[in-house]
């Protein structure tokens, strides 16, 4: 065949697909859409589907079914995503922990940036650096003098060996130059009852959880650390302000799709979330349930999370996590 009609013969494949591709996205959806939670109901990220989900249904016409896949850290639900059909029909409501630290500290069969298209943070989670009140500090500035003068002897507790909490911890510590003693506990609410006895001296957890402890004085408030002070606590400082810039480490939960989605799905998507977390009553429940709103593109939602597999990296390696 000569080359003529073979380069045409090509350039016909290629268009034809590409209108596939385009008369597949504008029918979209034609029926209903599955978004897999890595975790179990009831949980912060759990609220946060059924709140986009509901929306969602609403401005497409068809329902957005949440499905609670919880297990191997989230690697589970996300496996199950980054294997389905990249047509828009299952998504993944992700969460740093499994798109982003479970791939740096164990092995995954999915890989978070080549298996995914992201299309949307729906919001963030700052943690907050907590103590009990029987512990002789009232700031941030004061529990790192309290903690340099004791070496190995400040405790501090994580949800688990190479979790968020135990991680971003392990790396506040090593460039504070602090040397404090871990203990690892099996589930957030176990590290938080004996945070809250008294048996352990620190805890860098979720705004949302440790914020009621707070408000009763069963915890004292010391450092947050997102880029700006949380509407939730304004008078509680981050730790960029307080001494140490550069310190970011924050939960957040966003949309991802199967790699290969048409990229008129994911921006149909994304500038609904956009939409959504500007209506004051989802904004509003969101922030109550001590998660800032962002609804952020698939760019810049993708160059969040490049940052955040960079970061966990290095607070694997500083923790001495499980590595892959």
């Amino acid at each position: 065949m000569p080359k003529r009609k073979i380069l045409l013969s090509l350039f016909a494949v290629v268009a034809a697909l590409g209108w596939a591709s385009v008369a597949q996205s504008q029918g979209w959806p034609q029926r209903p859409v599955k978004i897999l939670l890595p975790f179990v109901a009831g949980g912060s990220t759990d609220s946060v589907a059924r709140v986009i989900a509901q929306r969602l249904s609403v401005a497409f016409g068809q329902q957005f079914i949440i499905e609670n896949r919880a297990g191997a850290s989230g690697a589970i639900a996300a496996e199950a995503v980054a294997r389905s059909p990249a047509d828009g029909y299952t998504l993944l409501m992700g969460a740093a922990g499994p798109i982003t630290i479970t791939p740096a500290a164990s092995k995954t069969s999915y890989d978070p940036v080549r298996d995914f298209a992201p299309i949307s943070n729906v919001g963030t989670n700052p943690l907050v650096l907590v103590v009990h009140p029987g512990v002789p500090v009232h700031t941030f500035a004061e529990f790192i003098d309290y903690a340099r003068r004791q070496p190995n002897s400040v405790t501090f507790a994580g949800s688990g060996v190479g979790s968020m909490t135990h991680l971003a911890m392990a790396l506040f510590a090593k460039r504070a130059g602090l040397e404090m003693v871990p203990v690892m506990y099996k589930g957030g609410g176990a590290a938080m009852t004996d945070v809250l006895a008294g048996h352990v001296d620190a805890y860098l957890a979720n705004l949302s959880v440790t914020v009621p402890y707070a408000a009763t004085g069963a915890l004292r408030l010391l450092a947050v650390s997102s880029d700006m002070r949380a509407p939730q606590i304004p008078h509680v400082p981050t730790f960029i302000e307080s001494g140490f810039p550069g310190f970011r480490a924050i939960t957040w939960n966003g949309l991802l799709a199967p790699r290969g989605t048409p990229k008129e799905i994911v921006d149909r998507i994304a500038q609904e979330v956009s939409r959504a977390v500007k209506d004051p009553k989802i904004a509003e429940h969101l922030t109550a349930s001590g998660i800032d709103p962002l609804g952020n593109s698939p760019d810049q939602f993708a160059a969040q999370i490049a940052a955040d597999i960079a970061l966990w990296a290095e607070a694997v390696k500083i923790a001495g996590a499980p590595e892959k």
